[in-house]
């Protein structure tokens, strides 16, 4: 039989059955109490302030659940400042993140107590236009050690390209070239009267080439017309092919040129030089 809590009645006399009949029912209650073998919060609320606080509690395979609400507490009165915070002494970049094209750039920063620590997300640029051609506008020499570097821009169809290119480190001193045996004298320009005279030089291991410039005089004025000579063409022409021998009194350098050669060597070429213009010029 059932448990009925209202039995034995009272002022009646203990019924042996009716006894164990409900003894048998408690029995049968407390068997079907479930056994309990864990405990879990299901979740806890937040109440607004001033509520009570409030449990609620099930049991389910064994396993009893809670869910509590919890009031929050009133808002406190403003408390005093703080003490000045320390003074940072750098910021360091942690990160650059790419981020997809389109999305906006983002930035945290933590401070660990001195250094303001930030990270930057920055997103890519969309696709640009196909580009018809690319153009070098520049190339820019570095010192020596810097890296090299390439700066570029687009204008809708062209890219343009500045390079930078360190030069090279000086070498170390090569080894004594090999002295040359002889001057040669390649060509001699006449320049426009009034130019200064030149001279360029070339050593090509054995042999100083030289190249003169040398200034046209300027036409004198008109003479007045001479007496008529006394001279037959057969004279002339004897005088004219003994001219060569104008230069006759000009010696020959007859030297050894040092390899490099010294400014003393190449002024004494320069000398002698000026000494057959005017030997030539008589």
């Amino acid at each position: 039989m059932p448990y009925d809590p209202n039995l034995p009645q009272a002022s009646t006399e203990i019924d042996a059955v009716q006894m164990r009949g409900q003894l048998n029912g408690l029995k049968d209650l407390i068997d079907a109490i479930q056994t309990i073998t864990a405990a879990q919060i299901d979740a806890v609320n937040t109440l607004p302030p001033g509520d009570p606080a409030a449990v609620t509690l099930s049991v389910s395979g064994g396993t009893l659940h809670f869910t509590f609400g919890i009031p929050q507490g009133q808002e406190g009165s403003s408390g005093n400042d703080g003490a000045e915070g320390p003074p940072f002494a750098n910021a360091v970049v942690d990160a650059v993140n790419t981020l997809p094209a389109g999305e906006p750039a983002t930035v945290e920063s933590t401070f660990d107590g001195s250094t303001v620590h930030l990270t930057f997300g920055i997103p890519q640029g969309a696709d640009g236009l196909p580009f018809a051609n690319a153009v070098v506008d520049v190339v820019n020499t570095l010192p020596s050690g810097d890296p090299a570097t390439v700066e570029s821009t687009f204008d809708g169809s062209t890219v343009h390209l500045t390079f930078g290119i360190p030069q090279g480190a000086d070498g170390g001193d090569g080894m004594d070239g090999p002295p040359f045996a002889d001057a040669v004298v390649d060509a001699v320009n006449t320049l426009s009267p009034g130019d200064q005279a030149t001279v360029e030089s070339t050593f090509d291991g054995s042999t100083v080439h030289l190249t003169f410039g040398i200034p046209a005089g300027y036409d004198g004025a008109s003479g007045n017309d001479g007496a008529p000579g006394e001279v037959s063409l057969q004279q002339l022409e004897d005088a004219i092919s003994d001219t060569s021998a104008n230069s006759n009194g000009v010696d020959t350098l007859g030297m050894v040129v040092s390899e490099p050669p010294t400014q003393a060597e190449v002024q004494q070429i320069a000398d002698k030089l000026d000494e057959l213009i005017n030997a030539l010029r008589r």
